[in-house]
């Protein structure tokens, strides 16, 4: 049994702060919230994995664009279109070579505190000793099934071995989670050029979503005509022009692994809601598909005004006052690809504008 049976989890953290005990330390921003990892190869590393080692994890996923950022303007979210999907809220990830976890316990004991052993329990210097640099076994509370197994013990920190030890992650926003304690194992050896043999491992999958979550697209903003007054049973005609909405890319790497993934938002349609049942919109779905060029309808020229737009709504009753509520949303069809030529779709994204419409009695337009 190890000399140590001490270890703090989040919710004994919060008891020790409010009884005045030594708290631990904080690194900078949130866990999942850095698309750098800090470096790891040199005494810069080992002072950033110190830091590390006395605060709640960050993932080390980095993020590129391949094609740049989409568009000039404020850009914003992507919602999923299905409502029970979302990124995985927790995995493993590469966190120290054992120089820099050997290093960063001396930094500990030196000076004080609690360390991260994944993304909710703390514990002190000596249970690190204990188990990282003796080799004694560790209890391991498993809380999905309340039960504790023993965590195997690493001599000398595993230095000399080609390999990492890895750490629980938490995705930005759930770290108070439930989900989040699913991955609970105590920081863990790995082999380099492996990856666990854990359902919450990292695979190109999980770096698409986190990739997914990362997507920023344009507002959508459509061009009217007439542009914020309507006239009754005249139609609105709405376009986009080209070149507005295009593919936005996002590629993920998770270092030390070989993962990697490339996540594809495409914008596929604009759907049209009035803000009235008093409308009727074109076509009569609402949804005006992109076309070829990459723009959406068809701009409206002179001499248009008693045609069907391809992509427009007719209001039947004046709004009285109170402008009608035009919502406009763009579609976004999301598929990825990554290593090992894995592949997948993942759940549509839309983002949503609402517009003011005033819609007037009078019978004719200027043309």
């Amino acid at each position: 049994m190890p000399r140590h049976a001490l270890y703090w989890s989040s919710a004994a953290l919060s008891a020790a702060l409010i009884a005045g005990l030594a708290p631990a330390a904080h690194a900078n921003g949130t866990p999942g919230n850095t698309t750098t990892p800090p470096a790891d190869e040199s005494s810069e590393g080992n002072r950033q994995g110190s830091t590390l080692l006395a605060s709640v994890s960050q993932s080390r996923i980095q993020l590129t664009y391949p094609d740049g950022r989409t568009g000039s303007g404020s850009m914003e979210d992507l919602t999923s279109v299905d409502p029970n999907w979302e990124p995985p809220v927790c995995w493993y990830e590469p966190a120290f070579t054992p120089e820099q976890l050997k290093s960063a316990v001396a930094d500990l004991k030196k000076n004080g505190g609690l360390g991260a052993v994944n993304a909710h329990e703390f514990w002190t210097s000596g249970i690190f000793v204990d188990h990282y640099e003796e080799g004694e076994e560790q209890d391991n509370f498993d809380i999905n099934s309340s039960k504790n197994t023993m965590a195997k013990g690493y001599k000398d920190y595993n230095v000399g071995k080609d390999g990492m030890f890895w750490r629980s992650v938490v995705r930005k926003g759930h770290e108070d989670d439930t989900k989040a304690w699913d991955c609970g194992r105590v920081m863990f050896w790995q082999d380099a050029g492996t990856i666990p043999d854990d359902e919450h491992a990292p695979t190109p999958e999980t770096l698409a979503a986190y990739a997914y979550d990362q997507i920023d697209v344009p507002k959508t903003e459509v061009e009217l005509k007439p542009q914020t007054k309507s006239t009754v049973n005249l139609p609105t005609w709405v376009w986009l022009d080209k070149g507005t909405f295009k593919e936005v890319k996002v590629r993920a790497e998770l270092p030390h692994t070989g993962l990697w993934a490339e996540t594809t938002a495409k914008p596929v349609a604009l759907h049209l809601e009035p803000g009235t049942a008093d409308a009727e919109t074109f076509p009569a779905s609402g949804d005006c598909e992109i076309n070829a060029d990459g723009s959406i309808g068809t701009p409206y020229t002179k001499g248009k005004a008693d045609q069907t737009p391809p992509c427009g709504i007719r209001y039947l009753r004046a709004s009285g006052g109170n402008p009608y509520q035009l919502k406009a949303s763009i579609t976004w069809e999301i598929s990825w690809e990554g290593t090992g030529g894995a592949q997948g779709d993942l759940p549509d994204g839309t983002f949503e504008t609402t517009q003011d419409m005033e819609v007037q009695e009078i019978q004719s337009i200027n043309r």
